[in-house]
This record gives C-alpha cells, structure tokens and sequence, in this order.
C-alpha cells in the first residue's frame, strides 16, 4: 500500500511500506530519528532515536544507549494520519527511504505553515504522475548509529 503526502493543494503518493522522519531539536541542535511502517492501511511508529538530551528531550522509560544514540519503541497505536508542522521559521522535516533523504518543504511547494499529513492511500493506488520515487535523492542519509550510514528498513 503506498504512502500519500498532502500539503495544501499536493498530493503525492510514495511507494514503500517504511520510511524515516528525521529532524534537527530547535534549540539543542540534536537530530531525532522515527521510524514508520505502513501496516493494514494504518501508520505503526516503530522506533525512534535521540543522539543526547537536553531541554524536554529526555530519553523515556525503556530507552537503551548505543554508541551514543537513544533507542525506544514509543507507546503509540497505529494512526489514520500523521500531521506535521511545515513552518518557515524552523529546520524543517526530512522524508528517508531508499537510505536518502529528502526535505519536506520541498515535497510541501507552495505550502509553508500549512501542515503535511502522510498517510496510507486510499484502495493502494499508486498514481505515476504523483509519485515522489521520481525525485532527485537529495543526499546520503545521515544515520544514528546505522551501519554504513544507510536505513535499513529490511529487519
């Protein structure tokens, strides 16, 4: 079942059954990782990960260190829809799959301080002319203790 993202007017299907959100902490400037999987036509958080803590960022009960990176499973049940902030005045979102990543503004156009919600696409239709597997990758995606700097959603 693909992904849809909608932002404003857009919206763009993705197909992969996993992806990674990842941002950058406004004011301690530490990265934050979530894994997501789509799963009966749901959103499942599976993991996420915190390189440190610092101002409301403590690591939650369960959390275990490694190599310096925070690692749980968040208690939270499976979404219809996941909103975001999409706001000009902060480090923005990135989308991961594939072992890049890509801004989210630049999937959102237009649509600055609007949110963007992902979720499954109804019935699973993929439609080319929307899909984001044709965008250029961005960039390497920079991993919290991945091996080889890669995501592998594969596990």
């Amino acid at each position: 079942m693909p992904l849809c993202i909608a932002a404003g007017a857009l919206v763009a299907t993705l197909a992969v059954e996993s992806f990674t959100l990842a941002w950058t902490h406004s004011i301690e400037k530490i990265r934050w990782e979530e894994d997501w999987r789509l799963a009966a036509g749901r959103l499942e958080l599976v993991e996420a990960r915190i390189r440190g803590s610092g101002a409301g960022m403590e690591p939650p009960a369960g959390a275990v260190l490694e190599s310096g990176v925070w690692r749980y499973r968040p208690a939270l049940a499976p979404l219809a829809r996941l909103r975001l902030a999409n706001s000009a005045y902060t480090a923005g979102h990135e989308l991961c799959f594939d072992g890049r990543c890509r801004p989210l503004a630049a999937l959102a156009g237009g649509a600055d301080n609007e949110p963007v919600e992902f979720f499954a696409c109804p019935g699973g239709e993929m439609d080319p002319q929307r899909s984001l597997r044709s965008l250029p990758p961005e960039g390497d995606m920079p991993s919290l203790g991945r091996p080889g700097g890669r995501h592998d959603h594969a596990r």
